[in-house]
């Protein structure tokens, strides 16, 4: 039978579990996806640059041509933006979920050690699963308002270690790791050290370690254009590093994995820089919103956030009742029950528009009541 010859490690991987859609809430809810608010997957409510709709038009006649594989403008856009080498950047297609993929497929072989704090971004458990490596899990204390423990990182590192992932602001609590805390690992190992900047565009200056990366020769910076830029739907992810990292990168990552979509709408985001400083701006701004509103329900604890989402921890319901009750009302928040580390009682609710914080809030109240 077919199913023997599938591998091991696939047969025992838990897969990732998305946030839900509007179009799913709708068809299993009968809601009007117009009234829907989608609070669940961490995205800017208020969308991509609306300078892309016509650079995407431009760019339609083309789409029978092959994509350059590093396309010189993005590359050059993304230099200036943050202040590093073209050298020390690679861009992959599928998000940064394709450079998480490209450093396995580096530096990774049966039987190696992954080091993962947890609660964190799942994804991390999910390549090193397929690529048959051996989780040692680090933690986050929950006493502490999940502050990386960094001893349970240090105390974890062997000659075995390939990788450690560092996500900060931290997916799904939303706290930053202090520069300090970071310096000291990479200090100690030397594997490579995923530092994970999915939402540093939410965060303070201080705590970006883009530019640092290429310095070290055991560092990687993670970043994506899904989040502040609002291009989730194009799927276009980046690694910062020192030029030895990224060839080796380059050597395993699919040649076209990049659309010519995706990288028209890049270019474009990377240039509007009103639009982009706004969104930071109005995300701060609804983060704060929806973290001040959250504060007044006593049977709640709400965790404070350097993201665009704030982790929320229930003291009278289950996490999977409560999501339900607010998808029978049409709002999508993230059940947080999958991630590893974490129990059925936490929720992580995005930032929306301040509209729909607003409403949000209002039907928050009558759950609760």
């Amino acid at each position: 039978m077919l199913t023997d010859k599938v591998r091991n490690a696939v047969k025992k991987l838990k897969p990732y579990v998305p946030g839900k859609s509007k179009e799913e809430i709708a068809r299993s809810y009968g809601v009007d996806p117009k009234h829907i608010i989608k609070l669940g997957s961490n995205e800017n409510p208020w969308g991509a640059s609306p300078k892309i709709k016509d650079e995407i038009i431009k760019e339609l006649d083309k789409l029978h041509q092959y994509p350059e594989p590093i396309n010189p403008k993005l590359m050059e856009e993304l230099s200036k933006f943050l202040n590093v080498g073209e050298e020390n950047i690679i861009v992959g297609g599928d998000g940064a979920d394709e450079v998480i993929d490209a450093i396995f497929k580096a530096f990774v072989d049966r039987g190696d050690e992954v080091v993962i704090p947890i609660p964190t971004f799942t994804q991390y458990r999910v390549s090193a699963s397929i690529y048959d490596a051996k989780i040692v899990w680090a933690r986050y204390d929950k006493e502490n308002e999940f502050k990386l423990d960094v001893d349970s990182v240090l105390n974890n590192l062997s000659n075995k270690t390939k990788v450690v992932f560092l996500c900060s602001p931290n997916n799904p609590t939303g706290n930053i790791i202090n520069n300090r805390d970071i310096e000291k690992i990479i200090k100690e190992t030397d594997a490579l050290v995923v530092v994970d900047h999915a939402y540093i565009e939410y965060s303070q200056k201080k705590y970006d370690w883009t530019e640092k990366a290429p310095k070290f020769d055991n560092v990687i910076v993670l970043r994506t254009f899904s989040k502040v830029f609002g291009l989730a739907g194009m799927r276009v992810g980046y690694g910062v590093a020192n030029e030895e990292i990224i060839n080796y990168l380059m050597r395993v990552k699919p040649i076209f994995s990049l659309t010519r979509l995706s990288q028209v709408c890049a270019i474009t985001a990377l240039r509007d820089r009103d639009f982009f400083e706004k969104c930071v701006k109005d995300g701060i701004k609804s983060r704060e919103m929806l973290y001040n509103g959250l504060k007044k329900f006593k049977d709640i604890k709400v965790y404070p956030s350097e993201a665009n989402y704030l982790l929320v921890e229930l003291k009278t319901m289950k996490s999977k009742e409560f999501c339900e009750e607010l998808l029978k009302r049409g709002v999508i928040v993230r059940d947080c029950s999958s991630f590893d580390g974490l129990g059925d009682n936490y929720v992580r609710i995005s930032i929306g528009t301040f509209e729909e914080i607003k409403r949000f809030l209002n039907i928050l109240e009558e759950i609760i009541s």
